[in-house]
């Protein structure tokens, strides 16, 4: 959808010939596919999630295809960020008996983190994790893992139990049953993968917004306070980019640990 600016001044609304804006909105989100095969579509975002993915693979396996006792160079800092995620993320819900699944968090949070940072590189330019269709799924493999834990650790029917707080009074459960269950099984799963997918969405929409606006609004004369203005803006906006691309894999993988805990051990 295109829409139209008031010209700025004489000859134009920016140093250009020209006034047309495309305003941003859910067209920025949809890239022609580079090629088809029958109804299978291979665009620029799934692009880059294979190469954030290839990142994550190649970065690790350098850094550890020959560790040494002491760590220099690539070993040094893929050290510094398995230690991050087991000191700031796993042990904190999970204690030293859940060192064995730092392999899939510290995997989780590094693709999603490059994934989110894709944003803020030129060229590449554009979060994946925005478009919600490459969020579900790794939402399915943490539940999947989160209930697969569960019955495996506490039973099916202690699984189930133990979902729903004890020492309610019996009416009060007539209510509390359906919330715990649906909590569990769809409010859970649902904030997981939309606060993500909103959070990047909402993030790389108002870039564009301030960027294109810069652009547009670059005259010789008041409109260029405006285009200013709104450059200031698109800088504060990629500031604040680079905090979110980083909380929200953070908060993401956090989460995740936090389920696993409540898997391998009922809530007292």
């Amino acid at each position: 959808m295109t829409g139209d600016v008031g010209v700025l001044a004489s000859g134009g609304c920016h140093i250009f010939s020209g006034c047309g804006f495309p305003a941003p909105g859910l067209q920025d989100f949809n890239w022609k596919p580079f090629f088809t095969i029958g109804a299978f579509h291979f665009a620029k975002p799934m692009l880059l999630a294979i190469i954030a993915a290839l990142v994550v693979i190649v970065f690790f396996w350098l850094a550890f295809r020959s560790p040494k006792l002491v760590p220099r160079g690539m070993q040094n800092l893929g050290e510094m960020a398995i230690l991050a995620v087991r000191d700031q993320i796993l042990r904190p819900s999970l204690g030293r008996k859940g060192d064995s699944y730092l392999p899939f968090l510290v995997s989780l949070f590094f693709f999603i983190y490059i994934m989110n940072v894709m944003e803020l590189i030129p060229i590449f330019q554009f979060p994946v994790t925005s478009r919600i269709g490459f969020v579900w799924p790794l939402v399915f493999i943490v539940y999947f893992l989160y209930l697969y834990l569960g019955f495996k650790n506490q039973g099916a029917w202690g699984y189930l139990r133990n979902m729903i707080p004890p020492g309610v009074p019996a009416p009060i459960y007539i209510i509390l049953v359906p919330v715990e269950l649906l909590r569990f099984f769809v409010f859970q799963p649902f904030t997981l993968g939309v606060r993500l997918f909103g959070n990047m969405f909402a993030g790389h929409l108002l870039l564009t917004i301030f960027t294109i606006a810069t652009w547009y609004l670059l005259t010789f004369s008041v409109g260029l306070l405006y285009s200013v203005g709104s450059f200031a803006l698109a800088i504060f906006v990629f500031v604040l980019e680079t905090l979110v691309t980083l909380l929200q894999a953070f908060i993401f993988t956090t989460l995740t640990a936090t389920y696993i805990a409540s898997s391998l051990e009922a809530a007292h």
